[in-house]
């Protein structure tokens, strides 16, 4: 059985349910007081926290993280929420195993605002991507995307439920599709695999590239 982390910073809910339907070795949060360590407490997964502050530097901070990420032998990391770069230290030990999560349809709108940006900008669409990360920010290679259309009567607190509507559907879609064998068959180059969505009203439409 391959092993999960997951990384989250805040609120927790994409971590929810990834956990409701894959077990999940263990949540790590870098704020203490972050309510997806109240999330694993109910769902009776293992939770680890601690903040950069606490370290001489990002790299000791990131040493720590591999060291646990090795202690529990992880196969993937999930990031949901994780409000931090990944540096050298972590990418270098985990490169092509640590994906994200970002609220917008990559290359648009990368960054912490990803929600709010693609509002402000008034565009027709946006949407939530799946990625490999690199040392870029929201720069790595797309495994999936799904388009969410901004509607007519929106709001933004509309607009932003929508996409994390569709988060909850997408990041579980894709963790069953990186533990199945074909993925990790070695022969198999999980760079070339990619799904494009379009998010409607009842559900997803869905075609292969």
């Amino acid at each position: 059985m391959k092993k999960i982390a997951v990384f989250a910073s805040g609120n927790g809910s994409n971590f929810q349910v990834i956990a409701e339907e894959f077990p999940v070795e263990f949540v790590f949060s870098d704020h203490r007081d972050a309510y997806v360590l109240e999330r694993a407490k109910q769902l009776g997964v293992l939770s680890y926290a601690f903040e950069l502050k606490e370290f001489e530097s990002k790299a000791d901070y990131e040493a720590a993280l591999v060291e646990l990420l090795e202690e529990h032998q992880i196969d993937l990391v999930c990031l949901a929420g994780y409000m931090k770069i990944v540096g050298p230290t972590l990418l270098s030990a985990y490169e092509g195993r640590i994906v994200n999560i970002h609220p917008a349809y990559l290359p648009e709108f990368p960054g912490a605002h990803g929600i709010e940006d693609a509002w402000n900008a008034g565009v027709g669409q946006s949407g939530v991507t799946i990625h490999w990360v690199d040392s870029g920010v929201d720069t790595g290679q797309v495994i999936k995307q799904v388009r969410v259309p901004r509607l007519a009567d929106d709001t933004i607190d509309r607009f932003e439920a929508r996409i994390h509507e569709a988060e909850y559907r997408l990041y579980p879609e894709v963790v069953k599709a990186l533990f199945t064998d074909w993925l990790f068959d070695d022969s198999y180059d999980i760079f070339d695999f990619k799904l494009e969505s379009v998010f409607v009203e009842d559900g997803f439409k869905r075609r292969y590239l």
